[in-house]
């Protein structure tokens, strides 16, 4: 299977073009992104054959079937709708859009056409938030009754650029991780937010958009969720915690792009730490929409699961602009 690689990103060049590779008889074969000597030079870098700054010279070629997406976020609807547009199918990055509608209309076309559409969120593929799911699905720790996310990191000098400087282009602690928080609670909870309060700030890195944010989401069942996301924080770690009526778990240092951490259950009779898969999270995700491709299952992360992640983040930031408590609207189900 041919891939398209558009925007010379780093999580292209470090995870995604590996995780292909990973795939029987798949490679990238294109790369598409905005400077022309600097995306020859990426191709060259990158073992791709063929590189371009015109999207629909690569979209002419009938070869690839899959598009992959990770330019900065107010490119990924155009991007998206050209792809689908020549039958091709797409995995894009989060957020899909930089609004709700953005997202559903990338969506609904690619269903119109038959296309497999995929977000990836790469979290939902770990090791660790899939067995702490199993648990919970189990009934081990009885009824949820909150969720914590701890996803405070500091972001490196080297992917800082647009994403703490420019709102035009999507830029901000919530569209970049919030909107992966939301889709942790969605996968690990097997519900919606209702709801959401929220501040947010700048504390030191953020120039013209937040840098960190806290919210407290309501669930349909009762449950609470309380979600801390920041560009700003060297040394806090990162994890989440699951309470319930029987049982709680702490999975610690899982929030990453690595198959790393550790996730324990703590129950009446008392600790244990849960055995985890370590496979990485990147080659299960484009196996996962490959197989889809082919007929055999679904993404590991749908394009509704990536409305809904974007409509959780939105009302986030909503709800930090406003002091008040914002209802998530998703729209209508695709």
């Amino acid at each position: 299977m041919q891939w398209i690689f558009v925007g010379a990103s780093t999580i292209a060049s470090q995870h995604m073009i590996s995780a292909v590779r990973a795939q029987a008889g798949s490679d990238v074969t294109w790369i598409v992104s905005g400077s022309g000597d600097r995306t020859a030079k990426w191709a060259d870098e990158h073992g791709i054959a063929n590189s371009t700054a015109d999207l629909a010279e690569a979209l002419s070629d009938k070869g690839p079937a899959c598009v992959y997406i990770s330019s900065t976020n107010e490119k990924h609807h155009d991007q998206a709708m050209a792809a689908i547009a020549t039958g091709k199918h797409v995995l894009c990055e989060k957020p899909l859009g930089m609004t709700l509608a953005e997202a559903h209309e990338m969506v609904g076309a690619a269903k119109a056409k038959g296309l497999v559409f995929g977000t990836n969120h790469h979290l939902r593929c770990s090791g660790t938030h899939r067995a702490v799911r199993d648990i919970i699905q189990s009934g081990q720790i009885g009824k949820v009754l909150s969720l914590r996310i701890h996803h405070a990191v500091h972001l490196p000098e080297n992917l800082q650029g647009w994403r703490i400087n420019d709102a035009t282009a999507g830029g901000g602690v919530i569209p970049d991780i919030t909107v992966h928080d939301a889709d942790v609670a969605r996968f690990l909870l097997g519900e919606d937010p209702v709801d959401v309060v929220a501040q947010m700030a700048q504390s030191g890195m953020g120039r013209g958009v937040e840098d960190s944010c806290m919210s407290v989401w309501s669930m349909p069942s009762g449950a609470m969720v309380m979600s801390h996301e920041s560009f700003t924080h060297p040394f806090a770690g990162t994890g989440f915690e699951v309470h319930g009526t029987m049982g709680s778990i702490f999975a610690s240092g899982v929030m990453t792009q690595m198959p790393v951490g550790s996730v324990t259950l703590v129950t009446a009779e008392g600790r244990r730490e849960i055995p985890c898969s370590d496979h990485s999270l990147y080659v299960q995700g484009v196996a996962d929409f490959t197989a889809a491709v082919k007929g055999q299952g679904a993404p590991a992360a749908s394009g509704s699961d990536g409305i809904k992640s974007l409509a959780v983040a939105l009302a986030v930031r909503e709800a930090a602009q406003t002091g008040r408590k914002v209802a998530i609207e998703y729209g209508a189900p695709e």
